[in-house]
């Protein structure tokens, strides 16, 4: 900063000083007593402008060097920039400078979760384009084969290969789209009926293949939520009571209530989860043993349905007996106002 600079920004205080002179002076030469002559006056505006020039000169010198250093930390680019920034002389600067970290650490910190974020996509793509190859692979393989009897049990078994596709490019558009969840969703009272049964249709070929019987509740029941994003996580939390559960097993879905929620509980008598394995069931990425046994298994259908099922108002719990059964809840509130925060 120059001289010139310094003056500006003190600009106010050499006018506020300016002024006051010249106010004593005025108020000395038209003193009723006339008192003061022209040589007081013109000593006391020399002794004035002596002490305002001190002033000012003193205040550059101290501050000639912290703004240099600041010049010069503005012209070098780095990225530890704040450990060379010298102390503040003023407590405004001392502000600015708090103020200053505090946007550095958001920054840093917004710049940490993008970094997290893109690698997690990442991870996530790379895994879904290996596991997406497999039904792909199938296809092929089938289209070659010749041991099939029929035209009709090839296309049921490519179709079942193009629906295992289907689910995987489903799930990926919807991990692409959560993050702009705010702009695609309108909370309605649906019918919780249709949906799941919208589901189990959608999968029914499973239920088939390997012989698991599904029921459901009778009674017709409605809940506060947007249509297709609770779809997305009913058919997560159906796919994975399909996967885990042997031919023969079974799918039940019934319904709890009470004056403050109503349950959706879906149960499988599947493999089950390990007991140390429960809490971590909703992370991302996480596949478990069972995951680990099953190459199919990406871990993201749990932690996209968690985290859908928080932004709409909802949540998921989970209880499960190793080798018995797993059931998983759906938690509606009936109080309407939770919706408002969404």
């Amino acid at each position: 900063m120059s001289l010139l600079q310094y003056l500006e920004d003190k600009l106010s205080v050499i006018i506020l000083a300016v002024s006051m002179m010249l106010f004593t002076s005025l108020m000395m030469f038209i003193s009723p007593g006339g008192r003061y002559d022209t040589g007081d006056i013109l000593y006391n505006l020399l002794g004035c402008f002596t002490l305002i020039g001190v002033y000012l000169v003193v205040g550059f010198t101290r501050r000639y060097g912290h703004y240099k250093v600041l010049s010069e930390i503005i012209k070098n680019s780095g990225n530890d920039f704040f450990a060379a920034i010298p102390k503040s002389v003023s407590h405004e600067q001392r502000l600015y400078m708090s103020l200053a970290r505090k946007l550095h650490k958001a920054k840093l910190e917004a710049d940490q979760t993008f970094h997290e974020e893109r690698t997690d996509f990442h991870d996530f793509i790379i895994s879904w384009i290996h596991e997406v190859k497999l039904p792909i692979t199938a296809c092929h393989l089938l289209l070659r084969n010749n041991t099939i009897s029929s035209l009709e049990e090839l296309v049921n078994k490519l179709e079942d290969e193009v629906n295992k596709i289907d689910h995987y490019v489903e799930q990926t558009l919807y991990y692409s789209r959560i993050d702009s969840f705010s702009r695609d969703y309108l909370i309605a009272e649906v019918s919780l009926n249709q949906i799941m049964r919208a589901s189990v249709r959608k999968y029914a070929k499973m239920f088939v293949a390997k012989r698991i019987r599904f029921t459901m509740w009778e009674e017709e029941t409605t809940v506060y939520s947007d249509t297709k994003w609770l779809g997305f996580i009913i058919d997560q939390i159906v796919t994975n009571a399909l996967k885990y559960t042997e031919r023969g097993g079974s799918v039940i879905c019934s319904l709890e209530e009470n004056t403050r929620e109503k349950r959706l509980l879906i149960e499988d008598t599947g493999i089950g989860i390990p007991p140390e394995e429960l809490v971590r069931i909703f992370d991302k990425g996480y596949t478990g043993s069972n995951g680990r046994k099953n190459t199919s298994s990406t871990g993201m259908g749990l932690y996209l349905a968690n985290q859908m099922a928080i932004k709409l108002g909802h949540s998921l719990t989970v209880k499960s007996e190793e080798g018995q059964y797993t059931e998983l809840a759906i938690i509606f509130p009936k109080s309407r106002s939770i919706y408002h925060y969404i």
